[in-house]
């Protein structure tokens, strides 16, 4: 991740959740006034966001703040492991203790998820990958966590590659159209992906000699007979309703990548706790 946008969403974030100042930890402490504090696991998970995310809202909300302790990220954390440890002025931890608690509560859970998908499919030659459908101002960070897990990053935004998707093709009236478009528009380097609902969508895109070929929502044996025709001829992405239960038997059907987009959207933020020791 790129420090200087890391910085400067992790400030946005401690602006909005402080606003003019913090009432109640200003009426209680003085800014003399020294501790520390645990960030503790509540339940087992996969550390993503701990040091790189965590660790500078601290730093940022305060920089005398010392990180005492932070558990890498990618280890596997087990119910009441200590996750960051940190010592400093007390307002400023008490100010910077929400924003790093979401952050980090959420990128463990994506990277925990993300993890349970990639074992599910670890002995089959294909990608985990996550999808667009992101927290709008947290894509960077969800991403990330994705990585941590195991996974792989789809388009990060919208100038990242060409997907030609259903509203596309219906807006233009086909897939053979959208195509010549796009190759009279792009540079030649670009690969072209398009999304295939049917398997006659899927004999168009081969015609079109498309680069990718995205099988949304089929059925498995749709999707396999669409493997087999496709033969090697483009890669192929599996994408829609995909879960950690039926994740292998997609898999099974010979795809090179799967799109969950439940890895950031569906995720239940994991179960952190920060103890105070004074």
């Amino acid at each position: 991740m790129d420090k200087n946008t890391i910085h400067r969403r992790i400030l946005a974030f401690l602006q909005e959740d402080i606003g003019r100042g913090d009432l109640t930890s200003e009426s209680i402490f003085t800014k003399g006034e020294v501790g520390r504090a645990n960030m503790v696991a509540r339940q087992p998970f996969l550390v993503a966001g701990a040091a790189s995310v965590a660790a500078e809202v601290f730093k940022i909300q305060n920089k005398t703040i010392e990180i005492v302790e932070v558990v890498s990220d990618g280890t596997w954390v087990k119910k009441g492991d200590t996750v960051l440890a940190v010592e400093g002025p007390v307002v400023d931890m008490l100010k910077a203790e929400r924003v790093a608690l979401n952050l980090l509560q959420r990128l463990c859970s994506i990277a925990t998820m993300t993890r349970r998908f990639v074992n599910r499919v670890v002995k089959y030659s294909v990608r985990i990958v996550d999808t667009r459908k992101t927290t709008p101002g947290l894509r960077v960070f969800e991403k990330y966590a994705v990585r941590v897990g195991g996974g792989s990053n789809h388009r990060f935004n919208l100038a990242d590659g060409v997907l030609i998707k259903d509203n596309h093709i219906a807006a233009c009236g086909s897939i053979t159209e959208a195509v010549n478009r796009v190759r009279q528009n792009i540079p030649h380097t670009l690969r072209i992906e398009v999304e295939a609902d049917t398997f006659a969508q899927v004999e168009e895109c081969l015609q079109c000699g498309v680069d990718i070929i995205m099988l949304d929502n089929m059925d498995l044996h749709t999707m396999e007979q669409a493997v087999q025709a496709i033969n090697g001829r483009a890669l192929v992405e599996a994408s829609g309703g995909v879960t950690i239960d039926n994740v292998e038997k997609i898999a099974k059907t010979g795809v090179d990548i799967i799109s969950v987009g439940a890895l950031t959207h569906s995720v239940e933020s994991c179960d952190i706790g920060m103890d105070w020791f004074g």
